[in-house]
């Protein structure tokens, strides 16, 4: 493993403190993978499915408020500004665009160097900086020509479209690459440490190996060291035996969950506990046995190949790509508190990323340019929900 050491900053310091004090999902002040406004550092954590949490309803809602912008190509990862605007990397063309969440106006903000895109790597998953209101940086995973990787740009909009990402710095590399299963989804969790999900590349052997970086979900400082904390001494891995993770939420009382592609039987949406196995190669969905974490929900694999996921309104909402339509799973604790449901299928066609947008709303990203399934279209676009 390879890690760029630096000195852990003073907020990291106190993240570590919050993390002691028993926060175990990610993002303290800043907001959560999904964009939403993380809970507060002193919430208290409840077991799962304790009193003080309110079930959601069995059945929920989506209506498509608008389309937000088109002529999106290969979008991947969403990350929304503070002050308005979305971000969005396309995997194939190594570039970040700001899209204008009013007007739809898109503005290219640069191309990220060093991004070798084939087959399912390229530009993925993006991410903004805890400290983001001072230092700007802007944080990408993404397939170089020896690894995947991820680095952080300084983004500066008053400079000209195409020169406002500056000079890219490597914050964590050596993570396996492949044509197949890069995973990719990058995220800022409550307790300010990023955590990135990663696949095994095609080599189902990485899975099960804690050495390795392939098949897992890590946690890391902002600066690519371990997270204090972590269950593995002076190492990034946060949970393993995954194969291709691609999507990170956490829900309001800072419990992580992450969905993860299936082979030819299950896909997976599990509730994260650091240190824990999830089975793969050995286990595929529920009921692997002894030693395993059996997921929360599972699809076949044509109902979903699930991507990014979000949490609102008590549930877990999850893009299909194959399955083309959205899931909503509602949550008791760490369980499902009724089957999940199935949503704008087939009408869309591939579904990438959700994203958080605040109270009941979601951003969802299609993708239908990824050379994928059979494309709804030219381009993809960018679709502001409303959920219940």
């Amino acid at each position: 493993m390879i890690v760029q050491r630096r000195v852990v900053s003073a907020v990291t310091a106190a993240a570590a403190l919050l993390l002691t004090a028993g926060c175990s999902s990610d993002g303290g002040q800043p907001s959560g993978a999904d964009g939403s406004p993380s809970p507060s550092s002193t919430a208290a954590q409840s077991p799962s499915g304790s009193a003080a949490e309110q079930t959601p309803p069995a059945k929920g809602s989506v209506k498509v408020v608008r389309t937000v912008a088109t002529g999106l190509k290969s979008p991947w990862g969403l990350a929304p500004l503070p002050g308005g605007g979305l971000l969005v990397s396309s995997r194939d063309e190594a570039t970040i665009t700001r899209v204008d969440e009013k007007t739809g106006e898109k503005t290219e903000l640069g191309e990220v160097p060093g991004v070798a895109a084939s087959g399912e790597g390229g530009l993925l998953g993006i991410a903004l900086s805890p400290d983001y209101a001072s230092d700007h940086m802007v944080y990408a995973y993404f397939t170089s020509a020896s690894d995947n990787r991820i680095v952080r740009m300084r983004y500066d909009e008053k400079k000209p479209s195409g020169e406002q990402l500056g000079e890219p710095d490597t914050v964590f590399r050596g993570i396996p690459k492949g044509v197949i299963h890069n995973g990719g989804r990058i995220a800022f969790g409550p307790d300010g440490m990023l955590y990135a999900g990663t696949g095994e590349s095609g080599d189902t052997g990485l899975s099960q190996d804690k050495e390795s970086l392939g098949g897992k979900i890590l946690r890391m400082t902002p600066d690519g060291e371990p997270a204090p904390g972590n269950p593995f001494p002076d190492s990034v891995v946060y949970s393993y035996g995954h194969r291709n993770v691609q999507g990170l939420a956490w829900d309001d009382r800072q419990r992580l969950f992450a969905s993860e592609f299936g082979q030819e039987t299950w896909d997976e949406l599990n509730a994260i506990k650091p240190g824990d196995n999830y089975g793969w190669p050995e286990a595929e969905g529920e009921g692997g046995g002894s030693g395993f974490h059996d997921p929360l929900a599972q699809w076949s694999t044509d109902e979903a190949s699930p991507s990014g996921i979000a949490f609102a309104g008590g549930s877990v909402w999850m893009a299909g790509l194959r399955g083309e339509r959205l899931w909503r799973v509602p949550l008791k604790g760490t369980e499902a508190a009724a089957d999940p449901q199935a949503f704008l299928e087939g009408e869309y066609g591939r579904l990438r990323t959700v994203v958080a947008a605040g109270g009941d709303r979601l951003w969802l990203v299609t993708s239908n340019t990824d050379g994928r399934g059979d494309a709804k279209g030219d381009d993809d676009r960018v679709l502001e929900l409303r959920v219940t």
